[in-house]
């Protein structure tokens, strides 16, 4: 177990050093192109830096709102509290606040800047479908999200994948808007070759990072579910709750209205891939189902 959870902090840490790489070859090879040299790795910087200040300070509001949940206190669902309590005695975090989804689907996430503001959402069908220990495993695995940082992680992995994004859009339009005006002028540029070989390297660049931060961040993604597993595993030191859980929430037939495409990561169980176990695809957001159960079994 113990092995496990180091084993996906390296892997993590990896892939965004990775990711932050690509960012700043991209920053420097866009700084280059405008004449700006090692400009551009400030200009990156400053892109991601934005980015993350305004996902980190507005982004599980925003989330919230949009999943339509609503919070709740200890006197509407004293069972869900009395184990959030338990468990978070257990780890020594703070209490969050928990909001309920209506919605007859079970799952669940969270979110928050970190363990003093975050925050736990729950759907009606998780409380009603899964038992106390399926419960506790569920929420074990949502703080174990809280207590790993998984939400700084993907604040900060989401806004390098954004400013990757931004940057590689803005050198292409400049790509294309510095070929029209060449074209226009019918000449070439200073510097011959050696500017042509610049705008081959920054527009595949350009084109293949968005790409590459896009797999780094699902990779991310991954890898932390399968360190909330095992910290939830150690967490309540009984995986089968969990992997319980797991498989109910698979094979409940009615669909997370509330999820969309840009939330569907942030829960415990992708709402949209649920029904494909074995997915090992590098565009999923969560590892196969069957491989976390197995992982989670052999814990015992």
């Amino acid at each position: 177990m113990y092995d496990a959870i180091a084993a996906n902090r390296r892997n993590t840490f990896l892939l965004i050093a990775v990711m932050t790489a690509v960012l700043m070859l991209l920053g420097y090879a866009f700084g280059v192109y405008l004449g700006l040299g090692e400009g551009g790795l400030i200009m990156a910087a400053m892109v991601a830096a934005l980015w993350i200040g305004i996902s980190y300070f507005h982004g599980d509001s925003i989330l919230l709102s949009a999943s339509r949940a609503r919070e709740i206190h200890k006197a509407d669902h004293p069972r869900l509290f009395n184990v959030v309590e338990e468990l978070t005695i257990a780890s020594g975090l703070p209490m969050p606040k928990i909001y309920i989804i209506e919605d007859s689907a079970p799952n669940a996430f969270a979110t928050g800047r970190d363990p003093h503001t975050a925050s736990v959402a729950i759907t009606r069908g998780l409380l009603e479908k899964l038992n106390r220990e399926e419960l506790q495993g569920v929420m074990a695995h949502e703080l174990s999200h809280i207590q790993n940082r998984d939400i700084l992680y993907a604040t900060l992995i989401g806004a390098l994948a954004g400013a990757i994004i931004l940057i590689s859009e803005v050198f292409l339009r400049a790509l294309r808007v510095g070929s029209v005006g060449r074209r226009s002028r019918g000449g070439r540029s200073k510097g011959g070759g050696g500017v042509a070989l610049l705008v081959l390297v920054g527009m595949i660049l350009a084109i293949l990072a968005p790409v590459i931060a896009r797999l780094l961040q699902l990779a991310v993604s991954r890898q932390r579910e399968y360190l909330a597993d095992a910290s939830a595993a150690l967490m309540t030191r009984y995986p089968e709750g969990l992997a319980s859980a797991l498989e109910k929430i698979a094979r409940d037939p009615d669909p997370l209205e509330v999820a969309s495409r840009a939330t569907q990561h942030l829960y415990i169980v992708n709402p949209f891939e649920k029904d494909r176990w074995s997915l090992d695809s590098l565009w999923s957001t969560h590892p196969p189902l069957e491989e976390r159960i197995r992982r989670l079994r052999a814990m015992r």
